[in-house]
């Protein structure tokens, strides 16, 4: 069996390799891709060759082929339907870790099954959705606080989203994009530009990825408020205002990662726990406007550079994703 594999084989340039496709194991399954979805933040920063070398560990995907910097086959939401193998998963819809392939194997207990009512494409952020949890797990967002969001990309949307359901929030969200506050306001949170954003804020999640955000972050933090970092950097380095007010005010700035379930709830939820939950979080038809757009995988060596970095002057996507059917 063969199925066919998107590398990354240097800075900017994507091919697809065909490979072979193991049999599955006892404690493995055969998955046809169905979709998959493309994390610009991340994947950029790998398509591109910025991961620190420092980072490459802890950056690696969970099914990465290959080693950083290159060549290597990088990537963690597919959607498939089960093949063969596992019992319990034949013929079922489900998300796994996985990269750009249009068949694959993998552990079974890495396939967590696709609730019914969340369509294909839609459940290509679960890992972004996965994201979102565990930020706001870090955070610890309560009843009545005064909250803000920097960054209306994906995550600092799917943060927004969960926000939202909070009893008695005061949230508001910040991004440069005015295209953004139609789907701001779905949510049920106010949009606004930088210079219009809240202060004195109890709780702020900084998801712009720019150092200028991380700093009105910091800037619109009320007494004992606290940043929750969401954005990586890659090999950037950030300049802070930790003069000014920042100990006069005690602020704290939280740094948030998915590659280990947040303290609040270690000990108590696996990563698989996790993962279904942000499945289950994806049961909502207003998601969908964070979807596109849609590139054929056989487009997608070509496409990749043009999604993950647009050029100026074009519409930035949220969560553009891969089809293989």
């Amino acid at each position: 069996m063969k199925a066919t594999a998107l590398w990354t084989i240097a800075p900017h340039r994507a091919e697809l390799r065909e490979q072979a496709l193991a049999v599955p194991g006892p404690d493995q399954v055969l998955v046809d891709t169905i979709a998959t979805g493309i994390s610009r933040g991340t994947e950029r920063l790998v398509f591109e060759g910025r991961v620190p070398e420092s980072q490459w560990p802890a950056m690696r995907a969970p099914l990465q082929y290959g080693d950083f910097p290159f060549p290597l086959s990088y990537g963690y939401a597919a959607v498939g339907r089960v093949r063969a193998g596992g019992e319990a998963l034949l013929g079922r819809r489900v998300f796994c870790l996985h990269p750009h392939h249009d068949a694959f194997v993998a552990p079974a207990s890495m396939c967590i099954p696709i609730p019914d009512a969340v369509p294909d494409h839609r459940a290509v952020m679960a890992a972004n959705m996965e994201t979102a949890v565990n930020v706001l797990w870090d955070a610890r967002p309560m009843v009545g606080e005064r909250a803000l969001v920097v960054g209306a990309g994906v995550v600092g949307l799917l943060a927004t989203f969960l926000l939202a359901r909070i009893p008695g929030i005061d949230l508001a969200v910040c991004d440069i994009d005015e295209s953004r506050r139609a789907i701001v306001e779905s949510f049920g949170a106010r949009f606004c530009a930088p210079d219009e954003a809240p202060d004195h804020r109890d709780l702020v999640i900084h998801a712009s990825a720019s150092p200028a955000g991380l700093r009105l972050a910091l800037s619109r933090c009320g007494f004992e408020g606290r940043v929750v970092e969401a954005s990586w950097f890659g090999d950037k380095e950030v300049a802070l205002p930790l003069g000014e007010a920042f100990h006069a005010k005690r602020l704290s700035i939280i740094s948030t990662q998915v590659g280990q379930v947040a303290p609040a709830m270690r000990g108590r939820r696996g990563y698989g726990d996790r993962l279904a939950l942000a499945l289950s979080l994806l049961d909502d038809a207003r998601l969908d406007a964070l979807l596109g757009p849609g590139i054929p995988f056989k487009d997608l060596p070509q496409s990749l550079g043009k999604v993950l970095s647009p050029p100026a002057g074009d519409a930035q996507p949220l969560c553009p994703f891969v089809t293989y059917i």
